[in-house]
């Protein structure tokens, strides 16, 4: 048997087409082709990445997109090869289709939710990110219908896509990776107020974490019920792990208001106790 009657050897026979050897052999070469493409692309983008060319985060998106459409065009092209007329095929299913759509609403909603999320780039791997309920999460993986949070307690969430664009989601790492934290400290009254600022700052300041610049400031925020309120704000690139950062200034803020003779009040109440006169 020559290599021509081989390849034109009949492996199945429908009503509409007949599967040859030659076309196996071809939606193979495709599919090969296509994953050999994806990995040559993502060792590309990765050299790019290593280069400091791209950005981490907008790189991974740009190659999920390129991933997804070149699946697709070898699923079309591999159909075309063995005789589907995918115009045909859409035409007959139509009906289907819009009882899978109504069917399938919220995962369409999402698949579309992931495709705007990686043309725009409004969320990108390594973004930190804050979900309702204070939820703070680090970005592992963007898909097309839903995307891998990673908590600080090590917690890999699945999020549907949806829900990033329909809610409200603080992206503290979008523009800037540097972001502001504050820590809310009330004093005595008569403390003296200069010594508070400057114990204020030089906690901040020896802490490692603290950004240089900008620099922490202190503002004098309000007189309280029982106590002068004050604010330290400081920089950070530490973000997802910053409460650690404001629990180690926390506890040097102690200790030098208890080395300066700066105390920290407490609520107190005055009870008036009235006795009934009989």
């Amino acid at each position: 048997m020559t290599l021509k009657e081989i390849f034109n050897y009949t492996l199945l026979t429908a009503k509409e087409f007949d599967i040859t050897v030659f076309e196996v052999f071809t939606i193979i070469l495709i599919l090969v082709g296509t994953s050999i493409l994806v990995r040559v692309l993502k060792r590309i983008f990765t050299a790019r990445e290593q280069s400091k060319k791209f950005d981490y985060g907008r790189s991974h998106a740009i190659l999920q997109i390129l991933r997804y459409v070149l699946w697709i065009m070898a699923i079309l092209f591999s159909m075309e090869t063995i005789g589907i007329k995918i115009t045909l095929l859409l035409a007959g299913s139509a009906a289907l289709l819009v009882g899978l759509g109504l069917g399938l609403q919220q995962i369409f909603q999402d698949i579309m939710s992931g495709v705007t999320i990686l043309f725009e780039g409004v969320l990108k791997v390594g973004d930190i990110v804050e979900l309702e309920d204070n939820l703070v999460g680090k970005v592992k993986e963007t898909g097309l219908r839903t995307s891998k949070i990673e908590t600080r307690d090590n917690i890999i969430l699945i999020i549907p896509n949806s829900k990033f664009v329909n809610d409200i989601v603080i992206n503290w790492s979008h523009l800037e990776k540097k972001t502001r934290f504050r820590i809310d400290v009330g004093v005595a009254y008569g403390s003296d107020v200069q010594k508070v600022t400057e114990l204020l700052l030089k906690c901040a300041k020896e802490n490692e974490k603290v950004s240089k610049s900008p620099q922490p400031f202190v503002r004098f925020n309000d007189f309280g019920e029982s106590s002068l309120d004050f604010q330290l704000f400081f920089w950070t690139t530490d973000t997802f792990y910053v409460e650690n950062t404001k629990s180690q200034i926390r506890y040097a803020i102690d200790a030098a208001f208890r080395a300066g003779n700066v105390q920290i009040p407490f609520p107190q109440r005055d009870v008036h106790i009235k006795s009934r006169v009989k």
